[in-house]
């Protein structure tokens, strides 16, 4: 018996791959060279090329800009009190929001910033808050 779960596990997670891998390791290494990877760790390879999977929210608070706002403007602290109580899902669904991923980018997690600015409108209860995902300016209105 444990050489049918040895031979049938090595079967499914080796040999039945095989060549899809090797299909993708070939594609891979002709646009990104093995000999520039291998300067990384596994694992910050992984945060370069997915992204931080946890973000710290005060930080991301300090290092916010603003346009047309002030950091104690009526419409930000309700703004971040409002985020501040979101689950953790619900906060990365507002990154994906912002930025088109739901991960902070792997090289800037201390860095990471983005711009809060009023949209000007004529009437600000008819308008959404929207976001320039390019540029990471989320347009709030008051």
């Amino acid at each position: 018996r444990k050489e049918f779960v040895d031979l049938y596990v090595n079967y499914v997670f080796n040999e039945s791959i095989r060549k899809p891998f090797e299909d993708f390791m070939k594609g891979f290494l002709r646009g990104c060279p093995a000999r520039r990877w291998k300067m990384f760790l596994p694992v910050e390879l992984q945060i370069i090329l997915q992204g931080h999977r946890r973000c710290d929210w005060s930080l991301l608070q300090k290092n916010v800009k603003y346009s047309q706002y002030e950091r104690l403007d009526q419409t930000i602290r309700n703004f971040w009190t409002v985020f501040h109580k979101l689950p953790e899902e619900k906060k990365k669904m507002f990154i994906a929001f912002l930025t088109g991923s739901d991960r902070i980018p792997g090289y800037v997690l201390e860095h990471f910033t983005f711009t809060i600015a009023d949209p000007k409108v004529e009437n600000p209860d008819e308008f959404c808050p929207s976001a320039s995902t390019c540029h990471r300016i989320l347009f709030l209105p008051r």
